[in-house]
């Protein structure tokens, strides 16, 4: 069963993470997607992420590992419902 998360979060290093951590780790696990930086290339990442429960979770899991590792604070997480294809790639947006 499929579902899709927005999730904001802050972080202090946005773009190591944003390459190394977050798109790496969706696209391993075969999530699709979006995920940018806020604010006109401030600290406010904003991600639409969707794909299998057992993915999704592993996902999450890996953001709340981060929490301790890179600072995020604020994190929000809300269910949304698919309106655009993402084509089965986990994108960043610049």
């Amino acid at each position: 069963m499929s579902r899709c998360l927005h999730i904001t979060f802050w972080i202090d290093a946005p773009q190591k993470f944003l390459h190394n951590g977050i798109q790496k780790f969706a696209r391993t696990l075969g999530l699709e997607g979006t995920v940018q930086v806020a604010n006109g290339g401030g600290k406010l990442i904003k991600l639409l992420v969707c794909g299998e429960r057992d993915s999704m979770d592993d996902f999450l899991d890996f953001l709340h590992k981060e929490v301790a590792k890179d600072a995020i604070k604020n994190m929000e997480i809300e269910p949304f419902i698919k309106e655009r294809d993402f084509r089965g790639v986990f994108r960043i947006i610049e």
